[in-house]
């Protein structure tokens, strides 16, 4: 494949020749550890390291022998779907005493390793750490007890730590996601699907206990994902009273016509007193105080389990990758760091910082300084609790403000999975802020042609979890038709816009823009928040949708690779959606263990191809069964999925045969991934919140009049940030031939899929992360959530 032209600093300049790296997994498992392990593998071995499995964590550092295995590239294949750890994870006592460290150090120096990249909880990352400052001294030990010669203590003086957190729970302080979170809110969310048929069928209130013993954190988030009716965390523990509230809700909503009830608990949750808040204790007072049939389901040891989700994965070989980069970059005098993630971006953070602030949350809640506790949960977590009261909690009507406003709410382009949840979530926070919202259905075209209704509080219960576009959506752009919306504009004294969808609706709101000089009715703030599955709305490095297509792919993928085993060797070609934007087939390449994707944005030509199919041939030939190639749809007119399956049969006669599938809109349906949910529902409440700041400020003389660049905004993640973009400045952004941003962050992580595919390739290292400090992430008005 042709390689991108990236005059940058290279990895070529980074060797791990003579080193040799030991990973090991430790404490309790998690969804995306084995992708994780497979990183930093392959990795390892692309820039010459060796590379050593260290079996059933520390107890297997401290026990040797057969424990630490040198591993190999087929070592690895075929684990990237596998969920929990291969090489196993085990509690040690012994390693928490000297002589245990002192063990595993003779261990680990018999096979002249001195690089540790340790994946776990904030337990085995302190130990880690301990057993890096203990070093030169127990190397002082072995030599006095003459396990060791003497000249090992020069050639081994230190041992290079690096983490990344595996923790379903999401409970480390310095980073936006653990390993593990999204697979686990996967796991409780199917659950949650599927009871609430159940519930509505028997009007039925279902209290779910979580996990989270410390942190709330899946409990918080899955409520904001189902729309919970309540939520217990031991972070923020209810007020005294909590009971007669949350009977009265639960009450209020049935007499609005709901049929069924969700109450989430975290395992940890508590009172202000410290008392614990059990979900047979919650089940109880709902039958005692309102008479409701109620049920208890413990989820367990269920939201460990599974597969990992297309986000862990990416996520993990991600981390993966940068640790090994961050092993071959470290000296001496380089503190231990841990692999974060920050808005979208890969960071260094000091591993005791970061410890040290998971204990103080701790301190926190123990000292009942629960405000505090919050906070030092981080950014993320805050958001989550502040977007999840806004849209639970309904205020009496004696106390909204009055705005007066109308904001009119509205869907355009292709379905995406995660639309509901966002307007349910505009619809909440708009009435909350005092305004009268509007429901425009069928685009652009439910617009000139008066299809707008007001829409309630209520009108919208149940959104979150239904995919599709509930409002319904057309591609129709406004262009020919702005006579006609200027006048329903009027007719309804529509005051603001908001605008959810992909590419048509960027190129909507340009053309609104432009029509304003026309149409004072125009003259509003207008708000666009990204939602397509092909993830190519210029301004945003992630769009609503997208994460759900990406798991759609990924499982039907695993499938497909799952069909060929135990046969003989065969190569699937898989063509995937997403226009002229190569974003899914990359990703999905990535998050499947794909040898090739084929995209637009890179062009490629015969000998590509070709090159290609040698590859696949000699792995074919001596180790793998499976092969996966992916294509996009409009990656090349002549080079299309007939072609590239016809060439692979041909070339690969003998050694292996083809099988091509084309996935089709099997990618835009099903039920929205947590992370579309999430991401939506936060991103238009930001959305809504900036609406109403827009409409303050251009409000004079009794009418709003809006006609500057920055009232016709896309709100977007760029890095670590969520900001407010004018559209009019995206347009030198964007190439509207092809319908895609001139630039775009996610082609960086096509060297790492091939690398991870064992190519050689250049890998551009002058995006990786740089040792901060964690001061540097504390919550900022503008920062990202990464809607996690």
């Amino acid at each position: 494949m042709a390689q991108p032209d990236t005059k940058k600093i290279f990895f070529e300049n980074l060797s791990g020749a003579g080193k040799a790296i030991a990973v090991l997994t430790s404490g309790g498992d998690a969804q995306g550890m084995n992708a994780a392990v497979r990183a930093v593998v392959r990795m390892g071995l692309y820039v010459g390291a060796k590379v050593y499995f260290i079996h059933e964590g520390y107890q297997g550092m401290v026990d040797g022998g057969d424990n630490i295995r040198e591993a190999t590239w087929e070592t690895v294949s075929s684990m990237l779907q596998v969920g929990g750890t291969v090489i196993g994870s085990a509690r040690c006592k012994e390693f928490r005493s000297h002589e245990g460290r002192l063990k595993a150090a003779h261990n680990l120096l018999q096979r002249g390793i001195t690089n540790l990249c340790v994946i776990g909880g904030d337990g085995s990352l302190t130990g880690a750490n301990l057993f890096r400052e203990e070093w030169s001294g127990l190397l002082t030990e072995l030599v006095e007890q003459g396990l060791i010669e003497a000249d090992s203590v020069q050639k081994y003086s230190a041992l290079h730590i690096v983490g990344m957190v595996g923790s379903i729970d999401n409970d480390f302080c310095g980073t936006d996601m653990t390993i593990g979170t999204d697979s686990a809110l996967h796991r409780i969310i199917e659950v949650v699907d599927a009871i609430m048929t159940t519930a509505q069928s028997h009007q039925r209130t279902f209290v779910l206990e979580v996990m989270g013993r410390h942190c709330g954190y899946l409990a918080l988030v899955s409520a904001l994902a189902c729309g919970a009716d309540w939520v217990l965390i031991p972070e923020m523990p209810p007020e005294d009273g909590w009971e007669d509230k949350m009977c009265g809700k639960l009450s209020a909503t049935r007499s609005r016509g709901t049929r069924l009830n969700i109450i989430i608990v975290a395992e940890g949750a508590i009172n202000r007193h410290g008392k614990p808040i059990s979900s047979s204790y919650v089940k109880d007072l709902v039958v005692r105080n309102l008479g409701f049939d109620t049920r208890v389901t413990i989820l367990g040891h269920v939201q460990r389990g599974g597969t990992p989700s297309g986000f862990d994965r990416i996520l993990a070989s991600r981390m993966g990758v940068e640790a090994v980069l961050a092993l071959l970059e470290t000296t001496a005098n380089t503190p231990a760091c841990v692999v974060s993630l920050c808005g979208n971006q890969s960071v260094r953070l000091p591993l005791m910082e970061c410890v040290q602030m998971t204990q103080e949350v701790q301190k926190a809640m123990d000292n009942k300084r629960f405000e505090d506790a919050v906070k030092l949960r981080g950014r993320s977590f805050e958001n989550n609790l502040k977007t999840y009261k806004l849209l639970a909690h309904r205020k009496p009507e004696s106390e909204l403000p009055v705005s007066n406003f109308n904001v009119a709410v509205l869907n355009v382009g292709a379905p995406a999975a995660g639309m509901n949840a966002a307007v349910r979530s505009a619809v909440r926070v708009g009435i909350s802020e005092g305004h009268k919202m509007f429901a425009v259905n069928d685009g652009f075209e439910g617009f000139y042609k008066g299809q707008i209704k007001e829409i309630k509080w209520a009108d919208v219960g149940g959104w979150t979890g239904q995919g599709g576009s509930l409002l319904g959506t057309k591609r129709t752009l406004p262009a020919k038709h702005v006579e006609k919306i200027a006048e329903q504009m009027r007719k309804h004294n529509i005051n603001a816009l908001l605008i959810v969808g992909g590419f048509e609706a960027l190129e909507s709101l340009l053309q609104l823009y432009e029509a304003r000089a026309i149409y004072e009715e125009l003259c509003v703030p207008m708000c666009m928040l990204p939602a397509t599955i092909s993830n190519n709305v210029p301004g945003t490095d992630l769009s609503i949708g997208a994460d759900t297509a990406l798991n759609a792919i990924v499982e039907t993928c695993d499938r497909i690779k799952q069909s060929a085993s135990g046969t003989k060797r065969r190569v699937f070609i898989i063509e995937t959606m997403g226009g002229y934007c190569g974003y899914l087939a990359t990703v999905g390449g990535l998050a499947s263990g794909a040898d090739a994707a084929y995209i637009y944005e890179e062009p490629f030509d015969i000998r590509d191809l070709q090159a290609n199919v040698e590859h696949l041939t000699e792995k074919m030939k001596t180790s793998i069964q499976r092969g996966l190639v992916l294509r996009n749809e409009n990656s090349n007119e002549n080079y299309t999925t007939d072609f590239i399956y016809q060439l692979y049969s041909e070339e690969g006669r003998g050694v292996f045969d083809c099988r091509k599938n084309v996935l089709g809109h099997m990618q835009q349906g099903g039920a929205p991934s947590p992370f579309d949910r999430n991401f939506g529902t936060k991103i238009s409440a930001k959305a809504m919140q900036w609406v109403t700041k827009k409409l303050v400020e251009t409000f004079r003389h009794g009418r709003v009049f809006a006609n500057s660049e920055d009232s016709c905004c896309l709100l977007g993640m760029r890095r670590r940030a969520l900001i407010f973009q004018p559209v009019v400045q995206l347009k030198d952004e964007t190439d509207f031939i092809h319908r895609i941003p001139k630039e775009q962050w996610w082609l960086k992580l096509r060297p790492l899929m091939k690398i991870l595919a064992k190519y050689k390739t250049s890998y551009d290292v002058s995006d990786s992360g740089q040792l901060e400090h964690v001061v540097h992430n504390q919550p900022k008005e503008s920062d990202a959530s990464v809607a996690m």
